[in-house]
């Protein structure tokens, strides 16, 4: 399995799971348009377009770091050109940039709602409403959005309804695009991690050096998603994946050497159904 020569086309990726997933392609020299916002050092949040750029480049893939507001649709549409007019295409989109606020009804300000919403679903319309002109040309097209199944059991939504509709935005689009476009041959998928995932979302907000050593890598998302996007699209398409389902499959059983600290309780992850739970659509 390779993407050699594939372009992907990542939000969010300077950081986190971007980030994994762009150096993964980029050991099989792809070219990645890095598509973010962060341009200047912050002390919060690890890594900028330009840092994230030159891993890439170590790695054996082609970089190009792309300032990028995925709320705003001219700067959308300028990164999908850019990147176009530098790789002559794009092969794989990846819906990986988010906002996240654990908040209540009383304690969510609108305009942390309005940001969520932004981000998280419209973005995720917008930018794969400006890419999929171009994937229609591609062999292999993949969509994935790094989105939850569609579990609807009320727990996922009492304590942050805000939240939640936004990420099931992002499911309820890859799923319904997924039929859209099945004729097409483009694979619209959805992958989201059974633990917490050792970001910048773990350290700020969900537990902070004790939460990250209950989480796994994001390099167990980044496996998962290259399994997926070396899969025929027109065989693949419309699933709700969950990381280590999609690894097992691919024959993999040691899950230890994703763990940040082997041997210590994994913290399980938001909006993966409990066995036999009634979801919208299976898991493939």
């Amino acid at each position: 399995m390779s993407l050699s020569n594939k372009t992907l086309f990542i939000t969010g990726a300077s950081r986190g799971i971007g980030l994994a997933i762009a150096l993964r392609a980029a050991r099989d020299g792809a070219n990645i348009a890095i598509a973010a916002k962060t341009v200047k050092p912050d002390p919060r949040l690890p890594g900028t377009i330009f840092t994230a750029a030159e891993d890439i480049e170590k790695a054996g893939g082609k970089a190009l770091p792309l300032p990028c507001d995925i709320r705003d649709e001219q700067s959308v549409e300028k990164a999908v050109a850019d990147t176009v007019a530098k790789f002559g295409g794009i092969d794989i989109l990846v819906n990986n940039a988010s906002a996240i606020s654990l908040t209540g009804t009383l304690a969510t300000p609108m305009k942390r709602y309005d940001l969520m919403h932004q981000v998280n679903a419209r973005g995720t319309y917008l930018v794969s409403q400006k890419c999929i002109p171009h994937l229609l040309n591609a062999s292999n097209p993949h969509v994935l959005n790094l989105s939850p199944p569609l579990d609807f059991d009320i727990k996922w939504f009492a304590n942050h309804a805000a939240y939640t509709l936004a990420k099931y935005g992002m499911s309820v689009f890859a799923w319904s695009m997924a039929e859209e476009f099945k004729d097409k041959g483009i694979a619209f998928n959805c992958l989201w991690p059974r633990t917490g995932i050792a970001t910048a979302a773990i350290q700020n907000i969900l537990g902070g050096e004790e939460g990250m050593k209950r989480c796994r890598k994001p390099e167990i998302m980044a496996d998962a998603a290259h399994a997926i996007f070396n899969r025929p699209s027109r065989q693949c398409t419309g699933n709700f994946f969950i990381d280590d389902e999609v690894l097992t499959v691919e024959g993999v059983t040691d899950f230890d050497q994703y763990a940040v600290s082997p041997g210590t309780p994994l913290m399980p992850d938001f909006f993966v159904p409990a066995p036999g739970a009634r979801t919208v659509v299976g898991q493939g």
